[in-house]
């Protein structure tokens, strides 16, 4: 497996390509991994360098901070209610159509970042989604078509202030969920070639205890079907990040509480990694 993230300080972070377990230093071959060295085909061109030997590792590498995986995208269209029983247990039945909201891309961390909870936020909750790169400009695409306009596939929270979602904001769902620090994402941006969506197995802990524990092939609306019906509305831009979804399992059904500083957040999906995230307040 390969694997594309960015590496350093918030805001000097440096392209890597993984691969068998070594880190390979992207910096002379792109300024960062973004929605142009997507849409240039740059996951092929990096790939291609690896096979001839011509990336050096960056040394030190387990020492440096593990960032976002795509420099800040300029949209992240979220789905809601993408996993039949979610929806059960958030009081509703499936969607008969795909729910779409965004998230700032201000709420973008890292995989191992804090997630910072504002002093008026009570009802904090966790959502492990499957996240979808876009590497393809897509406008009005067919959904036999859709997953050609897919560079990557990663790991996503969706924190969600629920109070903020529900009620106070009047059922404006970004409101609770775009706050910053609110978006994990990573560790790594896996290629579209080297993953198959429709049956990965994606789960949450919340301090050790099991959350959720699903798998993408119960999703509603899968990606090729989600990227089809956005693309009638939204033309799709390279780097764009789409998260499809959360399965059951959130502090909202009433069978859990709601974060609390100190609590230990893990989401992940199998072939993507994990992420590690403490609740900590502002």
């Amino acid at each position: 497996m390969t694997a594309f993230l960015r590496l350093g300080a918030p805001g000097a972070e440096r392209p890597v390509l993984l691969a068998d377990g070594r880190h390979y230093d992207l910096a002379p071959v792109t300024r960062d991994i973004d929605g142009a060295f997507l849409a240039g085909r740059g996951v092929d061109r990096a790939r291609a360098l690896l096979a001839e030997g011509r990336l050096e590792e960056l040394r030190g590498a387990a020492d440096l901070r593990v960032g976002p995986p795509v420099a800040r995208p300029a949209a992240v269209l979220c789905i809601g209610q993408n996993y039949a029983a979610h929806a059960a247990e958030s009081g509703s039945p499936p969607p008969e159509r795909p729910i779409l909201f965004f998230k700032h891309p201000g709420s973008i961390v890292g995989p191992y970042d804090a997630i910072e909870r504002p002093a008026d936020a009570e009802t904090l909750d966790w959502e492990v989604e499957l996240g979808v790169v876009i590497g393809e400009a897509a406008w009005h695409v067919d959904e036999a078509d859709a997953l050609a306009h897919v560079a990557g596939y990663l790991v996503g929270n969706d924190v969600s202030e629920r109070t903020w979602q529900r009620s106070e904001s009047g059922g404006q769902w970004s409101k609770g969920k775009t706050a910053p620090t609110f978006c994990p994402l990573g560790p790594w941006l896996v290629p579209a070639d080297e993953v198959d969506p429709t049956g990965l197995r994606i789960w949450s802990r919340v301090s050790g205890e099991p959350r959720q524990d699903s798998s993408t092939g119960d999703l509603v609306f899968p990606v090729a079907a989600l990227i089809a019906d956005l693309s009638r509305y939204v033309r799709l831009e390279p780097g764009d990040v789409l998260l499809t979804g959360t399965p059951e399992g959130v502090a909202m059904s009433g069978r859990f509480p709601y974060l609390r500083d100190g609590d230990v957040v893990e989401v992940g999906v199998d072939g993507l990694g994990a992420q590690r995230s403490v609740v900590a307040p502002v």
